[in-house]
């Protein structure tokens, strides 16, 4: 076991409130999705409020939801984010959210026992569009080993599209 796991973070700006009814089945499928995370092998922790509400953390704003976790490695993350149901919900993501023109996701490593604020995750995500990616901050097409790893600095090539499209 190594003594770094992968943080995640990813944003999205909502096209109208949590409470109006064009959101009704997002907000209707979040706590089975996030059930999924909870459950999928390698999930270690997911950044929420003390009553368990992660959309109720708007660092970017009232219109900006935020997701922050932390999971054993790439492999994990890449196999609950595109192969399991989620990507349901991700394929929908239009009706939805905005069309981001800038990165939205960013994936880092940490240590094994440290939980990433939101601050720290969004200072990832600013590093990532600012320098491109890099051992401080990547994406999934282009990964970077954890540190203390066999293959130092290099990145991974992930294939392929996202399932969910933008």
């Amino acid at each position: 076991m190594t003594s770094y796991v992968l943080a995640q973070l990813n944003i999205a700006a909502m096209k109208e409130p949590l409470d109006a009814p064009g959101m009704v089945d997002f907000v209707n499928n979040l706590d089975r999705i996030n059930a999924l995370a909870e459950q999928s092998p390698g999930f270690v922790w997911r950044l929420q409020t003390d009553e368990g509400d992660a959309t109720a953390l708007r660092p970017l704003g009232e219109k900006t939801l935020v997701n922050v976790s932390v999971w054993e490695d790439v492999e994990a993350l890449n196999q609950y984010v595109y192969k399991s149901a989620h990507v349901e919900i991700m394929r929908r993501r239009k009706e939805w959210f905005e069309r981001m023109q800038e990165v939205f996701v960013v994936l880092w490593w940490v240590e094994r026992d440290h939980r990433p604020s939101a601050e720290e995750a969004i200072a990832r995500l600013e590093h990532l569009r600012n320098h491109g990616p890099t051992v401080t901050a990547f994406t999934f097409r282009q990964a970077f080993p954890a540190p203390g790893s066999r293959v130092a600095n290099a990145p991974s090539q992930f294939e392929g599209e996202c399932p969910a499209g933008q």
